[in-house]
């Protein structure tokens, strides 16, 4: 009788054994696996141009996923294998375990739903860190990409938070090149044809400047007059440069052109506004004023 039960603790322990041994083979192999995957995507995202930091920032945290998923399942099985061999009755476990697992499964839905959104998110490559993007209506720097929340913090420092799974528009304006859109006003009698010759003289002096030249990508993009304003003819054109330069290039380009302006005696208007009070003030007319001070002068000396 006791030799029958060492034998089957010998067996026990063996299997035991060998369920470990394959159960690190398996993680060994996934490893390996996976380290070739992201190698691949790797070189991937670098033959699509982008930047080795920021591929590198997407790819590791979807494989962290991945990794921290294949794992666990590894493991589980492993281990009710495990218990099996020491004799203990893991049906009842799993049946606990499956009506837990579905209750909380009930109380965390939007939680898996958020972990969704993000697995896709970066799966996607739709947004990453660092990029300037507008998300539900709200504008920032995207600092984090969780797989439950993506957050955002805005010109004045305030972080904005938003869960995965509540992001219903997501615009990003740093993708791959920016743009730079001006539009200026000019003054009607102005020729059209002169202003636009010194906007393109100050785009290619922008070009050959060694600090704001290297992010411009391509010559500045003039579309012509773009309408007709109550006070001014609105001239609009577009600067592509690198992602998230377009607007210290835009400062700057706005900057010379003012100063260009100014030495050509091209006019940028702006409203005028007469002020009204009613029957009991009615407009007064400076010029002629002025004219009528002057001709009372003469007479009273």
């Amino acid at each position: 009788m006791q030799g029958f039960q060492w034998s089957i603790i010998v067996e026990s322990i063996w299997s035991i054994l060998i369920v470990l041994a394959l159960t690190w083979g398996a993680l060994f192999f996934l490893d390996r696996l996976l380290n070739r995957f992201k190698e691949r995507m790797l070189k991937k995202s670098e033959k699509e141009g982008e930047p080795p930091s920021e591929s590198g920032k997407r790819i590791d945290t979807l494989m962290r996923l991945v990794r921290q998923g294949l794992r666990l399942t590894i493991l589980v099985v492993a281990a009710a294998i495990v218990i099996g061999e020491l004799g203990v009755q893991i049906g009842p476990i799993l049946a606990g375990a499956g009506i837990l697992g579905l209750a909380i499964g009930f109380g965390a839905q939007a939680l898996v739903r958020d972990i969704i959104a993000g697995f896709f998110f970066i799966m996607e490559n739709q947004v990453r860190v660092g990029d300037v993007a507008i998300v539900n209506g709200t504008g920032g720097l995207v600092e984090q990409i969780n797989f439950r929340t993506m957050v955002l913090r805005d010109q004045a420092g305030t972080v904005h938070v938003f869960p995965n799974g509540t992001i219903t528009t997501l615009s990003n304006m740093t993708k791959e090149w920016s743009a730079y859109v001006f539009e200026i006003g000019i003054a009607y009698k102005e020729n059209t044809d002169r202003v636009i010759e010194v906007i393109n003289e100050v785009a290619a002096a922008l070009r050959e400047d060694p600090v704001f030249g290297p992010p411009i990508l391509e010559p500045v993009e003039g579309f012509g007059v773009d309408k007709f304003g109550d006070s001014s003819v609105v001239i609009k054109g577009r600067i592509k440069t690198k992602p998230i330069r377009q607007w210290a290039t835009g400062r700057e380009f706005m900057r010379r052109i003012k100063l260009a302006f100014d030495e050509k005696g091209i006019e940028i208007p702006f409203p005028h506004r007469t002020h009204y009070f009613g029957e009991a003030s009615p407009p007064i007319d400076l010029r002629m004023r002025e004219k009528q001070q002057q001709e009372e002068k003469p007479a009273q000396q």
